[in-house]
């Protein structure tokens, strides 16, 4: 996967995670992938809703020792 962007929300407390990848979705183009690392339990279905209201494409997630990863498309 080509990402163009990697942003770190871990130990970021809800609506934090939300917050940042607003903004940092804001400096990637149109079809760009954005990665989100979270450590927060909520972001999974926050950024999932998140993605889906905002018109983007979530392309994949996974956990791996306790950080949630994100894969966003921008819409």
């Amino acid at each position: 996967m080509n990402v163009t962007k990697v942003l770190d929300a871990k130990g970021l407390a809800c609506p934090m995670p939300i917050v940042k990848t607003k903004k940092a979705m804001k400096e990637v183009e149109s079809g760009e992938v954005l990665e989100i690392h979270a450590t927060d339990q909520g972001a999974k279905s926050d950024l999932t809703a998140w993605a889906k209201s905002g018109g983007h494409e979530l392309l994949q997630h996974e956990e791996e020792n306790g950080v949630f990863k994100f894969w966003i498309q921008k819409g």
